[in-house]
């Protein structure tokens, strides 16, 4: 489940942003962009937990092995 908090969290910055330009509110921009720095750094935060494709091969190498 971690692995997709990425993905959620870089479409909750672009929701973030383009629900609240949709409201004339007088501070509106300065808290989107607020909102979408701080889940942009939670996805760059999240991405350590994509899944690397060099290991998930290396793994598979490991096991063939042991048989």
């Amino acid at each position: 489940m971690k692995r997709f908090l990425t993905a959620i969290f870089i479409g909750l910055s672009i929701l973030s942003v383009v629900i609240s330009f949709r409201f004339d509110v007088r501070w509106n921009g300065i808290v989107a962009w607020g909102l979408a720095i701080i889940f942009l750094l939670f996805a760059a935060y999240f991405t350590k937990y994509i899944p690397n494709n060099k290991e998930v091969e290396d793994s598979s190498d490991l096991e063939k092995r042991k048989i």
